[in-house]
């Protein structure tokens, strides 16, 4: 097992069910968890980890694309925005700016990998639709499933951050191995 699929399978699922553990997944979220004391540090480790992830494989994948730079925006600005928010407190009460700023930040983040896996499954499922075609659905089946959790609470709950992080995980992992294999990489060297 490579560090990639340990972090995919292992690290990642279980840190981000750990850190909701204990917790009401449909009423809480997590940013206000990360804004509790004995769990700000986890939150910022687990946004490390998370958007180091998104971003190490991503750019490994968008490398492969053709004319990738609108991918290669949309990825390195989620990373970025990710940053931002979690090191940005969640205190409405106490600091309602930051509050609003966190949120505006963790959404616009999770919008904008969003809009990297999308560009990114498309412009794969264009080049080889029998290949790549399966990313691409699984990947509208992610966002219906998450569009679906958030009216079922009304809010972005941990139950949704949980689904989007794992299944978004799961994806880009399986899309890694099947852009990153020797075989479709020497196919596309042929081309």
């Amino acid at each position: 097992m490579t560090l990639l699929t340990i972090t995919a399978y292992i690290i990642i699922p279980v840190y981000t069910i750990l850190f909701a553990w204990g917790t009401n997944w449909f009423t809480l979220n997590f940013s206000v968890l990360g804004s509790l004391a004995d769990r700000k540090n986890l939150f910022l480790l687990w946004g490390i980890i998370v958007g180091a992830y998104f971003y190490y494989v991503l750019k490994k994948i968008i490398r492969t694309l053709p004319r990738n730079k609108k991918e290669m925006v949309f990825t390195t600005l989620a990373l970025l925005l990710l940053g931002l928010a979690v090191t940005i407190p969640y205190l409405p009460d106490s600091q309602p700016f930051h509050a609003v700023l966190h949120v505006f930040l963790s959404f616009a983040a999770s919008i904008s990998l969003m809009i990297s896996l999308y560009l990114v499954t498309w412009k794969l499922t264009c080049m080889n639709q029998s290949v790549y075609r399966p990313y691409f659905i699984s990947l509208m089946g992610i966002t219906v499933v998450s569009v679906i959790l958030f009216f079922l609470t009304g809010i972005v709950s941990s139950a949704l951050e949980i689904f989007f992080v794992i299944s978004s995980t799961f994806l880009l992992h399986k899309l890694y191995l099947k852009v990153c294999s020797p075989a479709i990489s020497l196919r596309y060297q042929r081309f």
